[in-house]
């Protein structure tokens, strides 16, 4: 004998029937942390941020040519044929 059964219900109204916790607020949350870690990266992979943290470990005497390499940064170098 074979018996199947459809039960026509929402996956909220799945998970509250059979007991399961409701984990939006969590996931929410996560995703949330998730993103700010993600936009962080980011910012710290900007040609700009990368440029400051490498020429803070050069001589003082640097500043000339931190400036001229964040102009060409800033508007695109292409090299002289």
């Amino acid at each position: 004998m074979k018996v199947n059964i459809e039960i026509d219900c929402s996956p909220e109204e799945a998970r509250v029937f059979m007991g399961l916790p409701d984990v939006k607020p969590m996931q929410a949350a996560l995703l949330a942390k998730m993103e700010r870690q993600m936009l962080d990266s980011i910012d710290a992979a900007s040609p700009e941020s990368m440029f400051k943290t490498w020429m803070g470990v050069m001589p003082q005497g640097a500043e000339q040519m931190r400036d001229a390499f964040m102009g060409l940064l800033k508007t695109g170098f292409t090299p002289p044929r």
